[in-house]
């Protein structure tokens, strides 16, 4: 039997949205979700099927999403969020509106699915709080834009040839930033900062941190609303890692705090680099583990085409309080704003499945006292390889079939995942792998095609 989702502490909040669907004449709501690879998902009802969708009664074939159910086990529910409930801006008119919920995933009998990412997360997190640990979130994901054709399909050609906090009119996306910062305002984000990047075409827009549930919402929402704003301009937006050789690619730095009884428990002012035992646990932690999670937070064949030495990416690692070349560093602010800068996953990364294994990877040095190597100021980018190899310092893995290798390898994806994920995500990635390497490039062609 299904159950009823909404309880009694939520009770006002839904009659707020009842009261916001009323005043905006909203007609029809969509039920969001993710699939693995963090691919957003819906759903379409009518407003009238309000009372229903809180019930979590809307059901959908779950074997038509990829890595979810097989056939003969099929239907799921979608359970909203209501806290995620946003009216979307682009769709207001005089008289009709539409909105939207982020939703997890339910089986029949009402129980979690296990293959729903967000339930992914939502088990790291409880696993923090049983250890009286919140986690905290603030992702920085990176995005080009490039004209798109006719169609609405993208092209190869760059929107702007602006650098690095340039403004107009080297910068032709102030405009298209301005309608994304004002969707993403109206739908309840606080927008910190928004400029062009380092590369041709590469905007980023910093959004306020959260819990680490509400960063993955925020992250999947933001991607989502960049790329509708920018086809509304005639344009395409890209979360692809490296869609441009030789600029820089994109990515996803994710810095996360714990905290503890309301306190920053990565913060003590009495440390050398105010840092508390538990911050440098969670770093040995994640530096532990880094090799071995890669193919979540970095898990395309072309993410390791940004993770090269050249480009601003970190591909060894290593931890620094202020080095921007090391795979860690910790932002210069202290207090309860003190945190932890995991540099290397990029924004084609299912944010669900990242923050819970990033987390789960970091928690895991706080719970064995791990210690992590001494930190590491010099410039690792223009190292020799000799003195990497004197420091200790290990590289990423160099394509996505090692990373696989890794993940398989290693212990804490399938700790955090779950059998059904960690399983579904491998031969999903293998296959992905393979496809690539079976394949036939353009550069093969221009390369031996005349000379052999």
């Amino acid at each position: 039997m299904l159950k009823s989702f909404v309880s009694s502490t939520q009770a006002p909040l839904l009659e707020q949205i009842k009261e916001t669907i009323k005043q905006k004449s909203v007609e029809l709501l969509h039920l969001q979700f993710v699939d693995i690879e963090g691919i957003l998902k819906h759903v379409t009802v009518t407003v009238e099927q309000l009372d229903d969708v809180v019930a979590g009664k809307i059901m959908f074939d779950g074997s038509s999403i990829k890595g979810f159910s097989p056939i003969n086990r099929s239907d799921l529910y979608l359970v909203p969020d209501l806290n995620t409930f946003a009216v979307l801006p682009w769709t207001v008119e005089e008289g009709y509106a539409e909105a939207r919920f982020l939703c997890s995933v339910a089986n029949p009998d009402g129980t979690p699915f296990e293959g729903d990412p967000r339930n992914v997360l939502k088990k790291t997190v409880e696993r923090a709080a049983e250890k009286g640990y919140a986690i905290s979130v603030g992702p920085e994901l990176e995005f080009f834009l490039f004209k798109a054709d006719e169609n609405g399909n993208p092209t190869l050609e760059l929107h702007d040839n602006g650098g690095y906090f340039e403004p107009s009119p080297k910068d032709l996306g102030e405009r298209v930033r301005l309608e994304i910062y004002r969707a993403l305002k109206a739908m309840g984000f606080t927008i910190e900062a928004s400029h062009h990047e380092v590369a041709e075409g590469q905007h980023e827009i910093n959004f306020k941190y959260a819990d680490a549930l509400g960063a993955a919402d925020n992250a999947t929402t933001y991607k989502w609303v960049v790329k509708t704003i920018a086809g509304k301009f005639g344009l395409h937006a890209t979360f692809m890692p490296k869609p441009v050789f030789g600029i820089n690619g994109s990515g996803m730095h994710v810095n996360m705090s714990l905290f503890k009884d309301g306190e920053n428990a990565f913060f003590d002012p009495n440390d050398a680099n105010q840092l508390s035992e538990t911050a440098y646990q969670f770093i040995a932690g994640l530096l532990h583990h880094v090799k071995h999670f890669a193919v979540v937070t970095n898990p395309l064949v072309n993410s390791y085409k940004r993770l090269v030495p050249g480009y601003e990416a970190p591909c060894y690692i290593a931890w620094s309080a202020s080095n921007r070349s090391a795979l860690i560093r910790i932002p210069a602010k202290r207090g309860m704003a003190t945190r932890v800068e995991l540099r290397c996953p990029d924004p084609s990364a299912n944010p669900y499945l990242a923050y819970a294994i990033i987390a789960a990877a970091g928690l895991d040095g706080v719970e064995k006292g791990l210690t992590p190597p001494a930190a590491v100021d010099e410039d690792i980018f223009h190292m020799s390889e000799d003195r990497r190899a004197k420091l200790g310092i290990d590289n990423l893995p160099e394509n996505l079939g090692a990373a696989i290798a890794a993940f398989e390898g290693g212990e804490i994806g399938r700790a955090t995942l779950g059998e059904h994920v960690f399983n579904e995500y491998v031969a999903m990635k293998k296959d992905e792998w393979n496809s690539y390497c079976t394949a036939v490039h353009a550069w093969e062609i221009e390369q031996y095609q005349g000379k052999f």
